[in-house]
């Protein structure tokens, strides 16, 4: 049984990865992922994400959330089951005692939270945006062992 929050994820995940046109395109991509609601209880959930419609380049309008910048799209979609199994880590660079993270369209806050719950000794806290993650770096702390802890947060690093 899916849950009000197993719903609003999939719905933010489809919205990221998916150009979707009318309510009934958002109803049929749900039933896909194995969630069957009505049409009221759709427009209450994106109303509680405050979706919106943008227009595309091509004229065509779509839903967007509000967190994503300039409306971007992901490129090679993937269904909302393939996006839970991710952490949705992509890449993480360095300069001085900052450390960038990348992500998907709307894992960062997630994966900044797993951060600063986890307790790391090389890592002093986290900035959060959509899809990029600043870390400040402990005192001393080497790029390796930073790296090294996060494996263990994020197993898709390794």
């Amino acid at each position: 049984m899916h849950t009000k929050n197993d719903r609003l994820a999939t719905l933010r995940m489809l919205f990221s990865s998916q150009e979707l046109c009318s309510q009934e395109d958002v109803l049929k991509a749900l039933r896909k992922e194995g969630f069957n609601v009505t049409q009221a209880t759709l427009s209450r959930d994106m109303k509680q994400l405050k979706v919106a419609k943008a227009a595309m380049a091509n004229g065509k309008y779509i839903y967007v959330l509000p967190t994503e910048t300039m409306y971007k799209r992901v490129q090679k979609p993937m269904t909302a089951r393939e996006m839970l199994l991710t952490s949705g880590f992509l890449s993480i660079t360095f300069s001085g005692n900052i450390g960038v993270i990348r992500t998907r369209p709307g894992y960062a806050s997630s994966i900044a939270y797993n951060i600063d719950s986890s307790d790391c000794k090389t890592i002093l806290g986290t900035i959060a945006g959509d899809d990029t993650i600043f870390i400040v770096l402990a005192e001393g702390a080497k790029e390796k062992e930073v790296k090294d802890e996060l494996g263990y947060i994020l197993p898709d690093m390794l």
